[in-house]
């Protein structure tokens, strides 16, 4: 099936004005969308609503990355602009990066984003990203936190008051190009209930990169190339998601790159091992989840690797018809927007 699958069966109409722009005010108060599997059952609710399908037992598996101020505005040393958006580092001060315009940035090329923050090309992917190394004094990651900016997406046209609305509440380390976004929605009360009904919440890590990015360009979804993200698994995240699945009790993840994690690590039986590494994995139709029973999300681009990932849930033609009703209910879409349960 997978081999026939083109990018275009994975497009939806959307109106422009349905991606959302600000987050919602409080973060909890935003729409969800509960799909039921089993039936095909569609229920609109508040995402502080989620609770209510949340069970003792359940594991609620989280992405502890944080995102970086990662996008850099330099100038070469003729004056012209450039663009710079960290993507992942490779060593201590060289990252691999996007920039633009690319034609400013060969192997050698200096660029300067203020006094205090330089760096030089020093090589070119066969995709087109620069690796480059940085030269500054003291802490790169203070040095970033003044001269660096959030990266918010391209559809994103309003400036954010408060940077901290792009990060989840529970993000701890620094890495990340872009927010794990179905995230956002939760606050430090709306987890404590959740804790309180006995759900075990479990930490993985995934550096969110250039995939969030990077569109699918190629005719068969199965010609396209994923980006590699570095990802960490604990002996005791593990160790709680194993005891779930022995036990029969559901694995919930929060968000497309806690699924690409945990279905990276899993075995056949949906068992995972401590480890950490670099991920490239693409799913699609018609993969079926060794880990994951259940998905909290964001609604995803058009024609996406992340619509394909959640096309994974049910089938390509009930996930349409999914964002066709959210379409007719005008929810709001992308990474400000509101968001699914998938059960």
């Amino acid at each position: 099936m997978s081999e026939s699958l083109k990018t275009s069966d994975f497009y939806y109409d959307l109106p422009e004005e349905l991606i959302a722009q600000t987050p919602a005010e409080p973060r909890d108060s935003s729409r969800l969308l509960v799909y039921h599997r089993s039936d095909g059952k569609i229920e609109h609710k508040i995402f502080r609503d989620c609770a209510d399908y949340l069970h003792a037992g359940d594991v609620l598996v989280l992405n502890r990355t944080r995102v970086l101020p990662a996008r850099l505005y330099a100038h070469t040393e003729n004056g012209g602009r450039v663009e710079v958006l960290l993507l992942k580092r490779i060593r201590l001060d060289e990252w691999e990066v996007l920039v633009k315009p690319g034609k400013k940035c060969r192997i050698g090329t200096r660029l300067v984003v203020n006094g205090e923050l330089s760096l030089e090309v020093t090589g070119i992917t066969e995709t087109g990203e620069r690796h480059v190394r940085f030269f500054y004094e003291g802490a790169f990651e203070d040095v970033l936190s003044r001269v660096g900016t959030m990266p918010l997406p391209p559809y994103i046209h309003e400036k954010l008051k408060n940077p901290e609305r792009y990060q989840t509440v529970y993000s701890r380390e620094n890495g990340s190009a872009a927010a794990p976004t179905a995230g956002l929605h939760f606050t430090p009360e709306l987890l404590e209930t959740i804790r309180q009904k006995g759900v075990e919440i479990a930490e993985v890590l995934l550096h969110v990169g250039l995939g969030t990015f990077r569109p699918v360009k190629e005719e068969k979804i199965t010609d396209h190339k994923m980006h590699s993200e570095y990802y960490e698994v604990s002996e005791e995240a593990a160790e709680t998601v194993n005891r779930a699945k022995r036990e029969g009790r559901r694995v919930i993840a929060v968000g497309t790159t806690s699924v690409r994690t945990l279905e990276t690590v899993a075995d056949e039986r949906g068992f995972l091992h401590a480890c950490k590494g670099e991920t490239s994995i693409f799913l699609y139709p018609p993969y079926r989840f060794r880990c994951v029973d259940a998905l909290i999300t964001n609604f995803h681009l058009p024609e996406s690797t992340l619509l394909m990932l959640v096309s994974c849930l049910c089938s390509r033609e009930e996930i349409l018809r999914v964002y066709r009703t959210a379409v007719e209910e005008r929810y709001r879409f992308f990474s400000f927007g509101d968001a699914c349960l998938f059960l």
